[in-house]
């Protein structure tokens, strides 16, 4: 066994000892429930076992004791169960009671548009999206899902004249389901959402759309394999895409992503040039404001990281600390996760270990709130910067908070 492989075993085994306790009543997070959902569902030769007297059962009713909502217990049992029957790329659970009445009757075969059903999934699929930062992801994929597959079975349907309302739903929910996703680790789903949200987005006339499909997909991407020249191509896809489209916005996204991903490939030059792309791009986004939702403020993120992959903390810190201060919406609560990591990081590099501390310990409540995937690898990254502070308290305080609040869930 590796160092590796061993100290997650050890973490594992502490995380575990939490929960069997009888004085700390720390009890598994929402990853983890899901985790134990699927292993606990099959009995030792494979079989799905969900009934009376099945470890699945068992681990339900300590689930209940642990004070798990007796909804998330019903969301959990709804997820093992289709998730048996899925097709390999994503389950169909039952409409939630918020998911839009008429679900169930979306037409097969040939048939026009319902219009007012399309409506009232658009306005579901931005409900759910709200709720990213106060919502864990699993929940918000268990609604999400039915609404996703709907849209797949009125794309199947031969529909007289347009239906660009469709696409477009179906394109918003299908990138939303691949970073819902992501988010709760099924990196092979949201691969296979990406490239059906690209495929469906390619059939509208704005390009654009294209562009934030493939913005989205390089950022997972780039997290979830680390994979810099398969992140880059995908992310240059998107710049190209963006000024085929009419929204200045999806441009200054599109460019800010790349140069991300070309400052933490050493490419300093290029991710220059992609951030002035995206300067002269945001500096025109009050044409299309509403829709755009990417601003100044979230482009100085990114501008403190390539900063910060470049070496010059002291501007990373600048414009880090600049972005931080404007996120104060719950909806930003998933993004003010990572850019304070990534502004801890800065401060350490600064010569403050301490204050990078501070932030990090702010960073990691966050993380334990919204379940960010990305904060949490952040958190790591940092962590391991810290290794040369090992002896000193505020280190030791750090690991008892990321094992209490993050592991220990």
């Amino acid at each position: 066994m590796t160092s590796l492989a061993r100290r997650q075993v050890a973490s594992i085994q502490r995380t575990v000892a939490r929960w069997e306790s009888l004085t700390d009543r720390t009890g598994p997070g929402d990853q983890y429930q899901v985790l134990l959902a699927h292993v606990y569902a099959h009995s030792p030769s494979g079989n799905l076992a969900l009934g009376s007297g099945s470890d699945f059962g068992a681990l339900l009713d300590a689930l209940r004791h642990f004070g798990t909502p007796p909804q998330r217990v019903r969301q959990l049992r709804e997820l093992i169960t289709y998730s048996a029957t899925r097709d390999g790329r994503e389950f169909p659970p039952p409409a939630s009671p918020t998911a839009p009445a008429g679900l169930a009757g979306a037409p097969r075969g040939r048939a026009p548009l319902d219009h007012e059903l399309l409506d009232r999934l658009a306005e579901a699929v931005a409900a759910i999206n709200v709720q990213i930062g106060s919502t864990p992801f699993i929940r918000l994929r268990l609604l999400l899902a039915p609404i996703a597959a709907t849209c797949r079975r009125l794309l199947t349907v031969e529909h007289p004249g347009q239906c660009d309302k469709l696409m477009l739903l179906a394109t918003n929910g299908y990138v939303l389901m691949a970073r819902l996703a992501f988010e709760t680790r099924d990196d092979e789903t949201a691969t296979s959402w990406y490239i059906e949200a690209t495929d469906v987005a390619r059939h509208l006339a704005d390009r654009g759309h294209v562009a934030t499909v493939q913005t989205s997909h390089a950022m997972v991407t780039l997290h979830a394999t680390n994979d810099l020249d398969a992140a880059g191509a995908i992310a240059h896809a998107a710049t190209v895409a963006a000024h085929r489209g009419a929204g200045y916005a999806t441009r200054a996204r599109a460019h800010a992503v790349h140069a991300e991903i070309c400052a933490r490939a050493g490419q300093t030059n290029e991710a220059a040039a992609a951030l002035d792309r995206a300067w002269r791009s945001v500096d025109q986004t009050a044409v299309d404001a509403p829709r755009g939702g990417f601003s100044a403020d979230r482009l100085r993120g990114f501008e403190g990281l390539c900063a910060l992959y470049a070496g010059d903390a002291q501007r990373a810190n600048d414009r880090l600390g600049r972005s931080l201060a404007t996120l104060k919406h719950s909806r930003d609560a998933v993004q003010r996760g990572i850019v304070s990591t990534d502004l801890a990081l800065a401060r350490l590099r600064l010569g403050d270990p301490a204050a990078c501390v501070e932030l990090i310990h702010e960073a990691v409540d966050i993380t334990a709130t919204t379940g960010g995937r990305v904060s949490a690898q952040r958190i790591r990254h940092v962590r391991r910067a810290l290794r040369p502070w090992r002896a000193e308290s505020f280190l030791a305080d750090l690991d008892d908070h990321i094992h209490e609040t993050l592991l220990g869930r």
